[in-house]
């Protein structure tokens, strides 16, 4: 979908999610937890495809370097609590805060510098301020961290926090990295987990919620080439991105200006999409920053830990610099379903006149109904293959389905429906993004050949039972 073509609705979507399985509201049998979020059966899949995708080109095939040479790049799986005083080295503790104004007269709070976004909950045409009754407070910190306990008495020595970020984890095992194993700079060290914010205002779905999941690599380089290897890593993680089937139209990047930039931060820029809730703004879908030598310069003074490196060939000593691209896997997820979601006008009557994007707010042109498709990349689609009896009550058809069923799912995930017309099963599938369909009938009986049909052009074709693994493979590849 082009960056002026994106139909979708966040209400379409989140109905959509909660229709087929792919999000649920947490804890939604006691009127749910605001900022929290339950991934279903096809929710789960999508997301672990773009974390494996993501794990797949990070570290077990990592990019070349210019001499054609694999990066060094292992992974880690860090606790979410960590010693509280890590925290205090980072700088989370005394500095991790957003600017919040509340309002006295209908007791929201906002981001103060975010208040442009809102709308006045009293007068949703108006921003928080602007209607005459607001009466909003002057803007006061709140910090971000999840507090907790470790042990029996809950005290100020039993403190400690949920993990904004996985990065730290990184950095505090960096050293441990560089003793057991054979890297040398320059290298990397990625990780994928849970992090936890306590956003005051979470919002739009998926987007900004308390708990979610970070995709994060730190790439340790010489302080003289950190420059190059941030342009490097700005142009892989964009080419990542494009490589999950997002139009290049919504995405961008932007660079952060001089006043936004971190304390600690020689540049940053971020990766943006369009999405349906910021149109026609961008809104963060990635964040890759020059970090310097911050974090294992604190970490090293706080702890007394030498972190330093020491080159074995040339004896220099020198505290290496970090380049982050840090990406949202549950705002990845978000992005894939926004791409995915389409609403078209297909022929009745299943001829060839092939599907057409649905005019907004039209009826179907005679002979046409509607239909919702998730045009997911194959790759990334949680269910690869359908396999349909055409007759439920013809037991040689469901045998035989089931034969086909339990070879496929040998390879892929793969679905059985032997309930319904053809047609709506064929539409469940489309709706939940299967690329391929599989109908057995009475001419495979005769002859094992199947019908296969695609889901972005919905053309059937015939093909022979022990060609079909092989049709299939080279599709999901294509």
């Amino acid at each position: 979908m082009s960056a002026n073509d994106k139909r979708v609705s966040l209400e379409a979507l989140v109905s959509l999610c909660k229709r087929r399985g792919f999000i649920y509201p947490a804890s939604e049998i006691y009127g749910g937890i605001n900022g929290f979020w339950d991934y279903g059966p096809l929710g789960v899949q999508l997301k672990n495809n773009i974390r494996d995708d993501w794990w797949r080109h990070m570290v077990e095939s990592p990019p070349l370097d210019e001499n054609g040479e694999p990066l060094q790049i292992v992974g880690l799986d860090s606790s979410i609590i960590q010693n509280p005083k890590a925290w205090v080295a980072s700088g989370h503790v005394g500095g991790f805060n957003d600017p919040m104004v509340d309002c006295k007269a209908c007791k929201a709070r906002f981001r103060a510098d975010q208040i442009d976004d809102y709308a006045c909950p009293r007068k949703p045409s108006k921003k928080p301020g602007e209607y005459d009754q607001c009466k909003l407070t002057e803007p006061r910190e709140f910090n971000l961290m999840f507090e907790t306990y470790v042990g029996a008495i809950k005290d100020d020595d039993s403190r400690a926090y949920l993990r904004p970020e996985t990065a730290q984890g990184i950095f505090l095992n960096y050293k441990n990295i560089l003793d057991t194993t054979r890297v040398k700079i320059p290298f990397g060290v990625a990780q994928i987990g849970k992090a936890f914010r306590n956003e005051v205002t979470p919002r739009n779905f998926v987007f900004r919620s308390r708990e979610f999941e970070q995709m994060e690599m730190e790439w340790f380089c010489h302080p003289d080439e950190a420059l190059k290897w941030y342009a490097f890593w700005k142009a892989e993680r964009m080419r990542w991105w494009r490589g999950l089937g997002i139009d290049e139209s919504n995405l961008r990047f932007r660079d952060h200006e001089p006043d936004e930039l971190a304390h600690y931060s020689d540049a940053c820029v971020d990766v943006e999409y369009l999405y349906p809730f910021t149109a026609p703004n961008f809104g963060e879908l990635e964040g890759l920053a020059h970090r310097g030598c911050f974090d294992l310069t604190q970490h090293q003074e706080h702890s007394g830990q030498k972190l330093e490196y020491i080159d074995q060939e040339t004896n220099e000593r020198y505290m290496p610099n970090v380049i982050e691209p840090a990406a949202g896997l549950t705002r990845g997820v978000l992005v894939i379903l926004c791409e995915a979601y389409a609403e078209e006008w297909v022929p009745k009557d299943g001829s060839d006149g092939g599907p057409q994007p649905a005019a907004p707010g039209a009826n179907p042109p005679d002979g046409y109904e509607a239909r919702t498709v998730m045009k997911f990349a194959p790759k990334l689609a949680p269910i690869k293959v359908a396999v349909f009896p055409l007759l439920k009550n013809k037991p040689e058809l469901v045998q035989k389905s089931r034969d086909v069923f339990n070879e496929l799912r040998q390879h892929w995930p793969c679905f059985f429906d032997q309930t319904g017309a053809i047609g709506r099963r064929y539409r469940r599938q489309d709706e939940i993004g299967t690329p391929f369909g599989v109908t057995i009938d009475f001419e495979s009986l005769e002859d094992n050949t199947v019908t296969l049909r695609d889901r972005d052009t919905m053309q059937q074709e015939r093909v022979a039972i022990r060609e079909l693994s092989a049709r299939v493979s080279a599709g999901l590849q294509a």
